[in-house]
């Protein structure tokens, strides 16, 4: 096992750490939890990128020199990385600590994932089609945007949590921003993403002409990343156009969030050459 992977394994629990310190600040309404779960994150964040980096340096060291964002195990470091960037700014910006509950939730079951056995960590030479500087534009700005919208439906389901509470004052939501906040803030997000979404196909499709000789082929992982940048674009247009708002926002931003993830997971079971393996 590279040494890279042994320290992702161990960043799994510290981001395992962050998750439990920032329920604890939810739950007990006290800061000192949160400023724990906030300097915790951050640590779990330097080191996933430590591992990130690392596994750069032994690619190189093995002969293959190449950008670690290639496989399944790779993807998933990367993309618990971007979860914890975003949030630690979005948290920094707003002083807003329960969004970290999913933030930290996220990146955890993300390298966890990642650390199972069944999950190949090993470092392999990259088959022509990946040799490209366009798949790494393309995964990077795809998962930049998967994390934001990672952050978006946390947010949303924050709104969903508040909005049905019939007394806010007297239960754990006091802790929750309110509403307005949360959707202006689930906006922001969405269309952070959706720049970032719309760059990764269209890096894709370039890649794809690149390495196929076209630049869209109706593939399963193509096909469902243009439905997932749909379901963003009504929700913007819903919003900018109709003037939606609240509950069906935050419902549309977790109907997204679940095609993110069938597109991320559900079209490995698929046959196409996106597959991650």
């Amino acid at each position: 096992m590279p040494n890279s992977a042994i320290l992702i394994s161990v960043i799994t629990f510290i981001y395992g750490l962050a998750l439990v310190f920032y329920i604890g600040c939810w739950i007990f309404k006290k800061e000192l939890p949160g400023k724990l779960g906030t300097w915790t994150l951050i640590a779990a964040a330097a080191g996933n990128a430590a591992g990130f980096v690392l596994r750069w340096i032994e690619s190189h060291q093995m002969g293959y020199g190449y950008v670690p964002l290639s496989n399944i195990y790779e993807s998933l470091i990367f993309f618990a990385l971007c979860v914890a960037g975003i949030y630690l700014f979005v948290e920094f910006k707003y002083k807003v600590r329960t969004i970290g509950v999913f933030a930290s939730l996220f990146s955890f079951l993300a390298v966890a994932y990642a650390s199972l056995p069944s999950v190949e960590s090993n470092i392999e030479p990259l088959i022509p089609a990946l040799q490209s500087n366009w798949l790494i534009a393309h995964v990077i700005t795809c998962f930049i945007g998967y994390a934001a919208f990672a952050i978006a439906c946390g947010i949303s389901l924050l709104y969903l949590i508040k909005s049905a509470e019939n007394n806010p004052a007297s239960g754990v939501t006091d802790r929750i921003p309110d509403l307005d906040s949360l959707d202006d803030l689930t906006h922001q997000m969405i269309t952070f993403g959706f720049l970032f979404l719309s760059i990764g196909i269209i890096t894709g499709a370039i890649w794809a002409n690149q390495a196929w000789g076209r630049y869209w082929g109706w593939d399963p992982k193509e096909t469902w990343s243009l439905i997932t940048w749909l379901i963003y674009a009504t929700l913007l247009h819903a919003r900018l156009m109709r003037g939606w708002t609240g509950k069906r926002i935050a419902i549309l931003c977790c109907i997204g969030f679940a095609a993110v993830l069938f597109t991320y997971f559900g079209v490995n079971l698929l046959p196409g050459l996106h597959s991650y393996q």
